[in-house]
């Protein structure tokens, strides 16, 4: 019998700063507020901490963050790369600690000031003129949108996906944000008709097509099953975890694979998470879909079977992705409305459907599917 973390470790706190355009206050503080905030809601001290997990790109250091909370035995403490891509690694990274017994409390984090600090999103930004960037970088692939404008196009030439649709996912997830009062855009109301109208910034990919650009910190405490059970909050189960790449993988730029239409890190890390887990996607209540940009949402329905390769623009059509429709998703807002913490918010709104105290809720949620970073080497998971 294949051995797997199934229902060995929990989710069990959940800290989050105000997501804002100018934190006013540096990226250690932030991620100490967090962290700290997550140990509250778990109920236990900071000083409890003795593993803690990072994303490569984070700029605080552990052995600072352990001097800065009072640590002075942190047995854990490893780090997982590719930016957006590393969100569920770093949980599963946790998972395993604990369920080895490698570490009691867990930390997993990420904070940046990515609005009024380093930006993605600009000329210049993460996209070093060097490697596989030198080769598109100089044709005006300069930042992650116009790259995966090229995708978005290919998927409308294939299969008649609308820019319409594109609109359906931003309309779905602006809907959420605009009833959670935490998100960048929550009292920020948005049609398909403004969807339609707003710029043009990467053809065919509009204003509403982007994520947000976001100051802000989130942090999360894994503990073992065993442990969880003393805790305050209810826990909150990893069924499975997986991560995964595919084809010619190029960090955003996989341009030499068969279908650059297809997000294939996702396609073949899906069966192995459906197989561990032991449920498929009928079982999903709410989805949680790293969505740095609409068409790698319709895109990641495909993956992972929720339609058919090709039928994901159709799928989200009539208000499909909202509170009340065929798959509820990114309930927070995401990353297109709520706040780009490199997708790491999506998790913390997981657990909060799973516990029911949403401020967007769906109903009777006992299954949701979390992804990270779309178009880099990635991960995806499933909470209950």
């Amino acid at each position: 019998m294949m051995e797997t973390l199934k229902d060995k470790a929990c989710i069990v706190g959940i800290g989050e700063t105000e997501f804002s355009k100018n934190s006013g206050r540096s990226e250690m503080r932030l991620a100490l507020e967090a962290i700290t905030a997550a140990c509250e809601d778990a109920g236990i001290s900071p000083k409890e901490i003795d593993g803690i997990v990072r994303f490569s790109v984070d700029s605080n250091q552990i052995d600072e963050l352990a001097r800065n909370l009072g640590l002075d035995n942190v047995r854990f403490f490893p780090e997982v790369f590719f930016g957006g891509g590393a969100g569920c690694g770093i949980v599963q990274m946790a998972a395993m600690a604990v369920a080895l017994g490698k570490a009691k409390y867990v930390a997993c984090f990420r904070a940046l000031n990515e609005r009024s600090g380093f930006r993605y999103g600009q000329m210049g930004g993460v996209m070093p003129m060097q490697g596989h960037f030198q080769y598109s970088i100089p044709f005006g692939l300069i930042a992650p949108g116009a790259m995966v404008a090229v995708m978005g196009r290919r998927h409308m030439h294939l299969y008649g996906t609308k820019t319409a649709d594109f609109g359906e996912v931003a309309v779905a997830f602006r809907k959420h944000a605009n009833m959670n009062s935490k998100a960048m855009m929550h009292e920020k109301a948005l049609t398909l008709e403004d969807h339609a109208n707003a710029r043009m910034i990467s053809d065919p990919l509009r204003l509403f097509d982007f994520c947000q650009e976001s100051d802000g910190a989130v942090a999360l405490i894994v503990t073992s099953a065993e442990r969880a059970k003393a805790l305050k909050q209810k826990p909150v189960y990893l069924m499975a975890a997986e991560q995964g790449t595919g084809s010619w993988m190029e960090m955003m730029t996989s341009y030499q694979r068969e279908n650059i239409a297809d997000l294939e890190e996702y396609t073949r890390l899906a069966p192995h998470l459906w197989k561990e887990a032991g449920i498929g996607p009928e079982d999903i209540d709410c989805a949680q879909l790293y969505d740095a940009f609409t068409p790698l949402i319709i895109m990641q329905l495909e993956s992972f079977g929720f339609c058919k390769r090709g039928e994901g623009g159709p799928f989200v059509r009539d208000g499909a992705l909202q509170i009340g429709g065929r798959l509820p998703t990114n309930t927070s807002g995401g990353c297109l409305s709520e706040a780009y913490i490199h997708g790491l918010n999506q998790i913390s709104e997981g657990v909060r459907q799973i516990r029911g105290d949403s401020l967007a809720q769906v109903p009777d949620c006992k299954h949701v599917l979390v992804t990270a970073g779309s178009g880099i080497p990635t991960g995806a998971m499933i909470l209950h």
